[in-house]
C-alpha cells in the first residue's frame, strides 16, 4: 500500500522528521484500512499509497514541526474527517492528548474503529464546532486547536478560537490561495493574534500554508454564533 519504509524514511528525513519503523507500520495499517473503508463510506479522494504518504501523513506531521506543538499539549482537531492531521499526530506524538471532532457520525464510527485497530489513545467526538464550543466543557480548554481545509478563514476562526485556552494557539492548514488578511478582524474579535505564517511545498510541488494564531484574550461569550448567522454574515 504505502512505499517501502526505506523510501518513506528518506522522504521524512528530507523534512527533518524522524518516523520509526513501528510508527510507519501503523501508518501502513491506517492506509490499508482507510482505502478499504472508503469503498463504502466516502472519506477521502486520495487512495494511492504514494499520495497518501505525501498528502496525508507527511502533511499532517509537518503541522507539528512548523506549528511548534509543545510537549504534552491537549489538541483538538476540528472537522477531522478521515483523521488528518489528528491521527498521524497521535501515532507520532504519543505525548499529546488528542480529541477529534466531526459533525458526521459515520466519520466518528470510522475513527473509533481505527483507534481500536491501531491501539491509539485519542478521543473521537460527534458534534458541530459551533455548538460544542457553546454547550460543552470543551470551551477554552485546549492548548492547540487545528483544522485542515474545513472552511474559509473568517468562518474557521469563529469555529476554532473559542476552543483555545488563553496562551494557547490555533493552527490552520490551508492551500496557497487563501490569504489571512480577510480573517484578521475576526481573529482580533475572537481574542487571537496572528503569530506566524509558514509556507512550504510537499513533494510533487503541492503548496501549503500554515497560519499560527496565538490566543491572547478570552473569546466573547456570544461567539461562536449559530451556523446560519456564521454563513450569512462572516466576521
Amino acid at each position: 500500500m504505502l512505499p517501502e519504509y526505506s523510501a518513506a524514511k528518506q522522504l521524512f528525513d528530507e523534512y527533518d522528521i524522524n518516523v520509526s519503523r513501528e510508527t510507519y507500520d501503523k501508518m501502513e495499517q491506517y492506509a490499508e484500512f482507510l482505502v478499504e473503508y472508503n469503498k463504502n463510506v466516502n472519506l477521502t479522494a486520495v487512495t494511492e499509497g504514494d499520495e497518501i504518504l505525501r498528502k496525508h501523513f507527511l502533511d499532517s506531521l509537518l503541522l507539528a514541526k512548523y506549528g511548534n506543538i509543545p510537549e504534552n499539549a491537549s489538541l483538538l482537531d476540528i472537522g477531522s474527517g478521515a483523521g488528518f492531521p489528528g491521527v498521524p499526530l497521535a501515532l507520532q506524538r504519543t505525548d499529546l492528548q488528542i480529541t477529534l471532532l466531526d459533525s458526521l457520525n459515520k466519520r466518528i464510527v470510522f475513527l473509533e474503529k481505527l483507534c481500536d485497530l491501531l491501539g491509539c489513545s485519542y478521543t473521537a467526538m460527534h458534534g458541530r464546532a459551533e455548538i460544542s464550543a457553546k454547550t460543552t466543557e470543551m470551551r477554552e480548554q485546549f492548548d492547540v486547536v487545528t483544522a485542515r481545509a474545513v472552511a474559509a478563514m473568517p468562518t474557521l476562526a469563529e469555529y476554532s478560537l473559542p476552543f483555545v485556552k488563553v496562551g494557547g494557539k490555533w493552527i490552520a492548514m490551508k492551500g496557497p490561495n487563501e490569504p489571512i488578511k480577510p480573517a484578521l478582524q475576526a481573529i482580533r474579535m475572537l481574542g487571537g493574534k496572528l503569530e506566524d505564517t509558514i509556507s512550504y511545498q510537499l513533494p510533487g510541488g503541492d503548496e501549503r500554508v500554515i497560519y499560527v494564531v496565538k490566543k491572547i484574550s478570552q473569546t466573547p461569550t456570544k461567539y461562536p454564533r449559530n451556523s446560519g448567522q456564521i454563513k450569512q454574515k462572516p466576521l
